[in-house]
């Protein structure tokens, strides 16, 4: 999609008013994709802002003519000295946002055509809500997640309870209130798109589920290579932000302990059933 049929789309219809950020790391063969889906919106947001985390591979160079072939008004691009990971590179987007609204993709995801349209109306009409996620479907090789049809239309609220026990969002799935005053924490690796949303959930703020799909992640499914292989420095994370949320009075002792215990145990079973598998 070029330049001009991406301001003819946005002038065509107001834009929303989102600022979509997209972290990108050694990503060349997979961020088109994600950026096409945005393009493809059938309500545009307002702006896209791409972070380069320091890849040195190339992916800045592909950035820059991304950016020249969708608009510079459109596409902003911020360049990390250095690689601090997706939380940092997030939080860069974040800061530079100046939507009311931010949607957060990976640059290896994309998204259904009416994602912005759908879950926009949605926080617009539901002001209470500062957090929404929704639905996603995994992708094999090849196939197109616009071929899928929604399903009907519906949502459901996510307490912290059911934060505590899992985590009920996919990133790519997220739209936030640019307002809220939490953010990534710096640095951190794994797990810290969950964090972020315990403590915005445990500080009193509602968040909200979209049972349609309109996000498609392209990534191997938990256990089988990549960032989501290292299933044990994973848990490690979750065990860290249960004992974050006590440390900042957001939970007791307690359901601190009990929490980690269960942790603990889903870790156990999942390594169970992987040796079983290998030993098939």
């Amino acid at each position: 999609m070029s330049v001009e049929e991406v301001n003819a789309k946005r002038i065509a219809g107001s834009p929303a008013p989102v600022s979509v950020i997209v972290p990108c790391y050694r990503c060349k063969g997979t961020i088109r994709r994600a950026i096409e889906s945005v393009a493809r919106q059938t309500t545009v947001p307002a702006e896209v802002i791409l972070i380069d985390d320091a890849s040195g591979d190339g992916t800045l160079e592909l950035l820059v003519d991304l950016r020249r072939e969708l608009g510079e008004t459109w596409v902003k691009l911020i360049a990390l000295e250095r690689n601090s990971g997706a939380a940092s590179a997030r939080n860069a987007g974040w800061d530079a946002a100046s939507e009311r609204y931010i949607a957060l993709l990976d640059a290896d995801d994309a998204w259904h055509p009416r994602k912005v349209e759908i879950q926009c109306a949605f926080l617009e009409a539901h002001p209470e809500v500062s957090v929404c996620g929704h639905a996603y479907r995994r992708l094999n090789e090849g196939e197109r997640g616009d071929e899928h049809a929604l399903d009907p239309p519906g949502f459901g609220t996510v307490s912290i309870g059911m934060l505590l026990l899992s985590n009920r969002f996919v990133t790519p799935s997220v739209m936030i209130r640019r307002d809220v005053p939490f953010r990534f924490l710096e640095g951190r690796r794994y797990m810290e798109d969950h964090l972020l949303w315990l403590e915005i959930a445990s500080s009193g703020r509602r968040l909200a589920y979209l049972k349609q799909a309109l996000a498609f992640t392209h990534k191997a499914a938990t256990g089988a290579s990549g960032l989501s292989a290292r299933t044990w420095e994973m848990r490690k994370a979750e065990l860290a932000n249960l004992w974050r949320l006590r440390r900042l009075g957001r939970i007791n002792l307690v359901a601190a302990v009990a929490l980690s215990g269960y942790s603990l145990a889903k870790h156990c079973a999942r390594a169970a059933l992987m040796a079983a598998g290998r030993g098939q």
